[in-house]
């Protein structure tokens, strides 16, 4: 699992960017990607997985 932090979610998109905490990596985040309700400035913990732009935070959870 890595960590990060919500850098921009739409709710109403159902989209948004998680930054790795580790790598300062944007991560492009869908809403079937979450497990939890985030919101802008919180502080997650996710994995990545390659999708057809390049990678997608998954199993996004509140940390």
């Amino acid at each position: 699992m890595q960590t990060g932090t919500v850098k921009f979610f739409n709710e109403t998109k159902g989209f948004g960017f998680v930054v790795n905490s580790a790598t300062g990596e944007e991560v492009f985040v869908h809403v079937s990607g979450l497990v939890d309700k985030v919101r802008e400035g919180d502080t997650v913990t996710f994995e990545t997985k390659e999708g057809k732009k390049g990678l997608n935070a998954v199993n996004v959870q509140l940390a």
